[in-house]
């Protein structure tokens, strides 16, 4: 994890310490718990899911994004 920005480990800590797997994702209220913009957030997880790909995971269920991270 030593390769991840500061703003990546706080995303991933975040996510880990969420539940993503059963409460669907959202951007925008992520973006507003971190006050960064949208765009932030898609390139910080798009970054975790290829520097971390054996602990994160992003899925599609029932209409919603789920992460799962650990």
């Amino acid at each position: 994890m030593a390769d991840l920005t500061e703003f990546e480990l706080r995303l991933f800590e975040w996510i880990k310490q969420s539940d993503f797997e059963v409460v669907a994702w959202s951007t925008k209220k992520a973006a507003k718990s971190f006050k960064c913009k949208e765009d932030e957030i898609y390139e910080g997880v798009a970054s975790l899911t290829k520097k971390l790909p054996n602990r994160i995971q992003v899925y599609y269920e029932e209409g919603n994004v789920h992460i799962a991270a650990e």
